[in-house]
C-alpha cells in the first residue's frame, strides 16, 4: 500500500507553495501597476483575494479569502467551549489541591521565564541597533498620522478576567481570559462537591470527545488547503510600497523572532528540561506552520493540544490546564515585536533611549503582550498602550505606529508561531517536572 503522507509534510508543502503563490501575485501586482494596467490587478484581486465583507467589495468574489475565511471559522467555532471544558475537567479531576496549586505555580514560572528571555533579547539587540542609527533612515513622508486605538491602563485586562455576565462570556472569543477565569470557578466549584456534581462534568466530558472528533477531521482534511489559501492571499495583498520604509525593523523583528523559535525554546528543553530537543522541534513544526498561516493562538489550539498530548507525551490534565491560560497570557512573539517595533518608533520620532527606558519597554511589553486577544492583528493594534504607557506620541511618532499597522501583518504570523510553540515548551516542562510525561511517546518517531 502507498505509504500516506504525514501531517506535518502537508502542512510544510502547503506553506511553500502558499509563500511561492503569494510572492508571484505580487511580483504580477507590481509589474501590472508599474506598466499601467491597474485596472487588471484590480479584477484580480476582485475574483481572488478582496475582502468580500469591507465596503465597496460588495461584487467581489474573493475566492481565497472565503476559503481562509472559512477555514479559520471553522477552528474557532470550538474555542471556548474547548478551552471551558478542558480547564474544568483539568481541575475537576485533580483531587490534591496542593498539586493543583504547584502546577499553577510552575506556569506561571515558564511563562515569565519565556518572557524575560525574549524582551532580554529584543531589548538589547534592539537597543545595539538604536545605538548604530540602523532605525534612523526611514522617509515617513507619505505616511499619515494616525492616533491608532486608544491607549488603556494594563490593569484594566486584569479587570476584564471577572466577568458581569456568565452567558456573555461564553458567547464571545474575544474574552478567552475570562473564560479561563470561569473554568477554573467551575472546576474548583466541582472538585470541592466531592463527586455529587455528575450531569455537568459528564457533559464537559462528552463535548471534549464532540470536539476532538470534528478538530481531528478539519485539521487532518482542511488543514493544508487552509493554509494555502490564507498565506497566498495575505502575501499576495502587500504592495512593495508598504514593505520598503522599514526594512531594518523588519528584518531585525524577523531575525529575532526566528531566533527564538528555531534556537531559544529548543535550549529551553534542553537546559531546563534536560530532554532531547529534536523531536520537540520535529513534533511542533506543523504546530508553528499552522500557527503562522492563521496568525491566531485560539485557532492553533486545537492542534497544539492534541500535538502536545498525543506526540509529544505530555499529560492531559496539566496540557489541558496550560494550553488554554498560555493562549490568553504567554505572548514571547509579541513581546519580542512590541520591543522592537517601540526601539524604532523612539528613534524615528527622536526621542532618547536609554538602558533603563529599554528595561521599562520591556515590562510594558509584556503586561500589553498579556492583554493582546488570541486573534491575528491585535499585537499591533494593542502596541499603542506601549506607546501610550512611554510617552511616544509626536507626530512623527504617531506615522511611524501607522507603519507599523500597514506592515506588521507578516510578522504578526511569524508572533504566532512563537506563542504557540512556547505554550507547548511550558507543558512540557511542566509535565516533566511533575513526573506526568511520557518519554516514549516524547521520543517516538514524528507522525
Amino acid at each position: 500500500m502507498k505509504k500516506k503522507m504525514s501531517l506535518a509534510k502537508k502542512m510544510l508543502i502547503a506553506m511553500v507553495l502558499g509563500l511561492a503563490a503569494g510572492i508571484g501575485f505580487l511580483m504580477l501586482r507590481e509589474q501590472l501597476v508599474a506598466s499601467g494596467q491597474s485596472e487588471l490587478w484590480n479584477t484580480i484581486n476582485s475574483w481572488l483575494f478582496a475582502d468580500i465583507t469591507a465596503a465597496g467589495n460588495e461584487k467581489a468574489i474573493g475566492l481565497f479569502y472565503v476559503v481562509g475565511q472559512i477555514f479559520v471559522r471553522l477552528m474557532q467555532v470550538v474555542i471556548v467551549p474547548m478551552v471551558f471544558c478542558s480547564i474544568t475537567l483539568a481541575i475537576a479531576k485533580m483531587n490534591d489541591a496542593r498539586k493543583l496549586g504547584r502546577i499553577a505555580g510552575k506556569t506561571v514560572g515558564c511563562f515569565a521565564f519565556e518572557y524575560a528571555l525574549a524582551v532580554l533579547l529584543a531589548g538589547l539587540a534592539g537597543f545595539a541597533i538604536y545605538q548604530a542609527g540602523g532605525f534612523s533612515a526611514v522617509s515617513l513622508s507619505n505616511l499619515e498620522a494616525t492616533t491608532g486605538t486608544t491607549g488603556a491602563n494594563p490593569l484594566v485586562v486584569l479587570l476584564d478576567a471577572f466577568p458581569l455576565n456568565f452567558t456573555a462570556v461564553l458567547s464571545s472569543n474575544s474574552s478567552v481570559l475570562a473564560v479561563v477565569v470561569c473554568a477554573v470557578g467551575v472546576g474548583l466549584g466541582i472538585n470541592a462537591c466531592n463527586g455529587k456534581i455528575t450531569i455537568l462534568k459528564n457533559l464537559c466530558e462528552e463535548i471534549s470527545e464532540l470536539i476532538t472528533v470534528i478538530l481531528t477531521f478539519i485539521v487532518n482534511h482542511l488543514a493544508p488547503i487552509g493554509v494555502f489559501a490564507l498565506l497566498t492571499r495575505t502575501f499576495a495583498a502587500y504592495g512593495v510600497e508598504y514593505l520598503l520604509p522599514a526594512v531594518t525593523y523588519v528584518v531585525t523583528t524577523v531575525v529575532l523572532l526566528v531566533i527564538f523559535l528555531l534556537a531559544g525554546y529548543a535550549l529551553i528543553i534542553l537546559f531546563v528540561g534536560r530532554m532531547n530537543p529534536l523531536p520537540f522541534v520535529k513534533k511542533i513544526t506543523k504546530v508553528a506552520i499552522f500557527g503562522f498561516s492563521t496568525s491566531s493562538s485560539a485557532a492553533t489550539l486545537p492542534l497544539n493540544q492534541q500535538t502536545t498530548v498525543e506526540e509529544l507525551g505530555a499529560d492531559e490534565e496539566i496540557s489541558s490546564f496550560v494550553l488554554p491560560l498560555g493562549m490568553t497570557v504567554n505572548m514571547n512573539g509579541t513581546a519580542i515585536m512590541q520591543v522592537v517595533a517601540t526601539i524604532f518608533i523612539a528613534a524615528v520620532g527622536g526621542y532618547p533611549l536609554s538602558l533603563s527606558m529599554i528595561f521599562t519597554i520591556s515590562l510594558l511589553a509584556i503586561v500589553a503582550s498579556i492583554g493582546t486577544p488570541a486573534a491575528p492583528g491585535a499585537g499591533a493594534v494593542i502596541l499603542f498602550t506601549v506607546l501610550t504607557g512611554i510617552g511616544f506620541g509626536n507626530d512623527a511618532a504617531l506615522m511611524a505606529y501607522s507603519l507599523i499597522l500597514a506592515i506588521n501583518r507578516p510578522i504578526e504570523m511569524l508572533c504566532t508561531s512563537l506563542n504557540v510553540v512556547g505554550d507547548s515548551c511550558t507543558a512540557l516542562l511542566v509535565a516533566k517536572s511533575e513526573g506526568s510525561l511520557d518519554m516514549e511517546k516524547y521520543n517516538a518517531k514524528a507522525k
